[in-house]
């Protein structure tokens, strides 16, 4: 459905269109204005009326409306197409929950198409008409807003996820805290949610670099981006590496937590199976013994002596402490 639509001519918004071709029309004719269109999950048939009006390119708008894309950037004829993927972090559950943001940008238009439920799409068209700077630069500034906010909640997320793992290495360290059965499930889980943040931030690297013209890209251009902007888009290029090399770090130091993890559960094992084995030698002994005079044998000379069972008793009981002390002074009990 249509979330939004409206008409911005010098950065302040003007109108609400009731026919998108008219609007376009007096978009591109004015000059300094540009029409924006939100939409929230589409369905072909309302997403049809708005690709025949600004003739969208059918791949840009089949992934747009079947979603699960990985950010990216491609060029075409008539409309630069770009995919983001808002995250938002979950305190009560320790989760982090990702969407899905399209935009096309063309002449005097954008169309944002979103998918999910994290988005700051509202909020930052809010902000926009509030502070109308960036909206007086057209499609451009929006596309720079768009990209900065998204990139900046990354920030925010990797800070609580680094939280969460400092939590997680207390436990696993803590003296009873790691033994428990459910660490390894928590360690996996949240491995689990550093990948669902990876699959935003990573794949968001080239188009960012493309956008910020640096690397490989620096004489290129790309349609539709004024040159102007491309120190904007270097700024939220930096922000993106500080992210994915906090990802990054995080991932590394998850799979060391879970290594430690299972390094102590097998020290623990080994512990107990040497206390075990400790007390069954020391079981062994008086067995031994008792098994060889309950034999009921005629001629044993130490059955029809009078100190037979006392020093038996004495001679188990000497043996026992000699074992004790040996298992302990090596450290099996």
């Amino acid at each position: 459905m249509i979330v939004d639509c409206a008409i911005y001519r010098d950065g302040e918004r003007t109108e609400t269109p009731q026919d998108f071709s008219d609007a376009l029309a007096e978009a591109r004719a004015r000059g300094n204005s540009f029409l924006w269109i939100g939409l929230y999950e589409p369905t072909e048939h309302e997403f049809s009326l708005v690709t025949d009006e600004f003739g969208l390119h059918p791949l840009a708008v089949e992934d747009a409306l079947t979603a699960h894309q990985r950010p990216k950037l491609e060029v075409y004829d008539d409309s630069l197409f770009v995919v983001l993927k808002p995250v938002t972090y979950e305190p009560k559950s320790d989760t982090v929950t990702s969407g899905e943001l399209m935009i096309f940008i063309g002449d005097s238009f954008v169309v944002t198409v979103r998918h999910g439920t994290p988005s700051p799409l509202g909020d930052i068209r809010r902000h926009l008409e509030e502070q109308h700077d960036l909206l007086k630069h057209g499609p451009t500034g929006v596309l720079y807003s768009i990209s900065d906010a998204i990139v900046d909640s990354y920030l925010e997320v990797a800070t609580e996820l680094q939280n969460d793992l400092e939590e997680l290495e207390a436990e696993v360290f803590s003296p009873i805290g790691g033994s428990s059965r459910h660490t390894a499930s928590r360690i996996y889980g949240f491995k689990r949610q550093i990948l669902e943040f990876r699959r935003a931030t990573v794949p968001l690297a080239l188009p960012t670099t493309k956008l910020a013209g640096t690397g490989p890209y620096g004489g290129t251009t790309v349609p539709f981006v004024h040159e102007e902007a491309r120190p904007f888009f270097r700024d939220v290029n930096d922000h993106l590496q500080r992210v994915n090399e906090s990802v990054e770090g995080l991932d590394r130091l998850v799979s060391d937590v879970l290594s430690a993890h299972l390094a102590q559960m097998s020290v623990r094992q080994n512990d107990d199976m040497r206390k075990i084995s400790a007390w069954a030698a020391m079981a062994a002994v008086p067995t031994m013994i008792a098994g060889i005079y309950g034999m009921n044998f005629d001629h044993m000379p130490e059955l029809h002596w009078i100190w037979s069972y006392p020093a038996v008793i004495a001679i188990m009981a000497v043996l026992e402490m000699v074992l004790y002390r040996l298992f302990k002074r090596r450290g099996w009990m």
